[in-house]
């Protein structure tokens, strides 16, 4: 399974929402794809490609990608569909000889924009966090967007974001920001320190997104700047938005409770400095599911809580 060929082109940008319910025009084509390549009628799947694909794969390459693809897996014996990500759908892909997962991007035009096998393994779901968390920040933040319920949380239709939490820092008068506004500057949680929330390995860093002025969204890379880490549990901690160039840690490093992991910022598909953290199962956003995180000692409201998850409205602030 070394050699598994691996086709990508044109794929989409990654978005927030995803959806566990197949669209008609993506089984459509998913269905018309699985019998073309059985029979191995290339032109057939070809004449589904955008014109950026049939530029970038023309029928000569593809049909090199094929035959590879039939020679070291065989036929396609079934497909199931998995989510639907932005507008790329993934399927579990059975082939004679090995389970690959086929992502399927399409156009406006329900072309074929994009296409991707690559080894398919599904994560097993985590309903909390069994790894102690502590706040991964210094002194009281509010709680922008948190909960289990639409209202308190618009991050609840990711099946990735479910349970995410966006924080950010306010005044006595409920302001976030001193001044204008109009300058990253202007706002409390800019710049300031953020700190791994438990013991693992870092495996994944972005650092090189641009911070966007205060609203204006970047909604080519959402995330921004970004550290996901992983506990010995397979726990996924994902951190979103940092300030550009700020991030100290490196993929691949242990880090213990408490490390410095870099700045707040505003990077990504972000209005206004603030962080972006939650739980899921695995290190791909995409085909991830969400997991509940509770903290394990901290002060809501200036009420100590232990084993607490925050909702939308709470001042929070380490416990200890």
């Amino acid at each position: 399974m070394k050699n598994i060929l691996i086709l990508i082109a044109f794929l989409s940008i990654f978005n927030s929402a995803n959806s566990q319910i197949e669209k008609d025009n993506y089984k459509q084509v998913s269905t018309k794809f699985v019998s073309f390549f059985n029979e191995s009628k290339n032109d057939s799947i070809v004449a589904m490609f955008s014109s950026e694909m049939n530029t970038a794969l023309p029928i000569e390459k593809f049909t090199q990608v094929s035959a590879g693809l039939k020679l070291q897996l065989g036929s396609i014996m079934k497909i199931r569909f998995v989510r639907l990500q932005s507008t790329s759908a993934l399927y579990e892909t059975t082939f004679d000889n090995a389970v690959l997962g086929m992502t399927i991007t399409l156009n406006p035009k329900n072309e074929i924009a994009g296409l991707l096998f690559k080894p398919y393994t599904e994560a097993k779901e985590i309903i909390r966090n069994t790894t102690k968390m502590k706040l991964p920040f210094k002194g009281e933040w509010f709680v922008t967007w948190g909960g289990d319920s639409k209202e308190q949380n618009y991050h609840v239709e990711s099946v990735a974001q479910k349970n995410a939490f966006d924080i950010l820092i306010k005044d006595e008068q409920g302001a976030t920001h001193k001044g204008s506004g109009e300058s990253n500057e202007d706002y409390y949680a800019f710049g300031k320190e953020l700190y791994a929330p438990c013991d693992g390995e870092v495996v994944l860093v972005v650092d090189g997104v641009k911070d966007n002025l205060p609203g204006v969204l970047n909604p080519i890379y959402i995330p921004g700047n970004t550290v996901i880490i992983k506990t010995a549990t397979g726990e996924y901690a994902f951190f979103a938005h940092f300030k550009q160039h700020s991030i100290v840690v490196k993929q691949g490093q242990k880090v213990s409770t408490g490390a410095l992991l870099g700045l707040c910022g505003n990077s990504g598909n972000s209005s206004e400095p603030h962080l972006h953290f939650h739980l899921q199962n695995t290190e791909d956003m995409t085909i991830a599911t969400g997991a509940k995180c509770y903290f394990d000692q901290l002060k809501v409201n200036g009420v100590l809580k232990l084993d607490y998850s925050p909702v939308k409205g709470d001042k929070i602030e380490a416990g200890n």
